[in-house]
């Protein structure tokens, strides 16, 4: 049977559901409703029709609840009808049953949600706070490699270290594995995802006054953050540009080498990851293209593209050397 919040995930992320669909029982409730939660407070923070101090609170209080240091019920009416989606009215409205779900879980499986969505709520806050003033005409960056560093483990990082530690323990608890060796590379696959997101969406970022690439290293290329809403620009900010989207392909190979580390009979959860890290290295492929400060259409990849990954990855999965190619195949 389905959990009462399976809709909401499939109407939120589809390419998300497509990987929990795949993902064994035993772990797919946890990582779901881990999901479901973290995109609920994402919808608190963004929710550019309220004041940054009042989403805030909401969030602060989203977050009390979450560790269990609070029980009123939420009230995020406001919140709701401030949404542009049905599915975004849809998640804050359910908040309550998915705080519910949180405490139905055991106490260790409770115990991982609740550290996971904790330190990414913590990204969250941070968030609002260095870019409660932001805007296209004051664009606000974050200022060191050390910064961005920080802000990509606390929103995905985190996760590579929650799944872990959930599947090691229902999946794979005798496995013999180099367990320091996989959560490293589990915290680089997750800020790999995420530096993807930060470059692919930096255009969108910029208009609404948000730089997520260091004012350091912008500085040391001759660069101003506003300088990026310029196309001119661009030649003075590529190889600044080159260097993170190489960061993010090697954050991606540790992400790759994370997936084959797991035990070859956890075929499901192996393609659960195989599917981020695959189409991730397409959309870097993608942004080597000129025009990286270009504001037109967002960089992505096609539902065909995504289906013919999926198919190819499970079509090679029993033959291991045609599988572990796939990741330099894809750029």
């Amino acid at each position: 049977m389905k959990p009462p919040w399976d809709e909401a995930l499939r109407a939120t992320s589809r390419s998300f559901y497509l990987t929990l669909r795949v993902l064994p029982r035993a772990v797919r409730p946890q990582i779901g409703l881990a999901y479901l939660l973290a995109r609920t407070a994402d919808t608190v923070a963004d929710t550019d029709l309220l004041p940054p101090e009042q989403r805030l609170v909401a969030l602060q209080q989203l977050r009390a609840r979450i560790r269990g240091e609070a029980a009123a019920p939420l009230d995020f009416g406001e919140l709701a009808r401030s949404q542009g989606t049905p599915a975004e009215r849809d998640l804050l409205n359910r908040c309550e049953a998915s705080l519910a779900a949180l405490d139905a879980l055991s106490a260790d499986d409770a115990r991982l949600v609740r550290a996971v969505l904790d330190t990414i709520t913590s990204g969250q806050e941070l968030d609002l706070r260095r870019f409660a003033h932001a805007s296209s005409a004051h664009i606000v960056a974050v200022q060191t490699d050390a910064e961005l560093d920080d802000y990509t483990y606390r929103v995905a990082g985190c996760v590579g270290r929650f799944w872990t530690e959930l599947c090691r323990a229902h999946l794979f608890p005798r496995a013999k594995l180099d367990d320091a060796r996989l959560l490293a590379d589990a915290v680089r696959f997750g800020k790999g995802l995420q530096l993807v997101n930060i470059l692919r969406d930096l255009p969108a970022d910029l208009r609404q006054g948000r730089c997520y690439l260091p004012a350091v290293r912008l500085a040391a290329a001759g660069l101003r953050p506003d300088d990026l809403l310029l196309p001119t620009s661009e030649p003075k900010f590529r190889p600044l540009y080159d260097t993170y989207l190489d960061l993010a392909l090697a954050h991606l190979r540790a992400g790759w080498a994370y997936t084959n580390a797991l035990p070859r009979r956890q075929a499901r959860v192996r393609l659960a990851c195989a599917w981020p890290v695959l189409l991730g290295v397409r959309t870097l492929d993608r942004l080597r293209a000129p025009r990286a400060l270009a504001g037109g259409q967002r960089c992505k990849v096609s539902r065909a593209e995504v289906r013919q990954i999926i198919l190819r990855s499970v079509v090679l999965y029993p033959f291991p050397r045609a599988w572990e190619r796939q990741f330099e195949r894809q750029h």
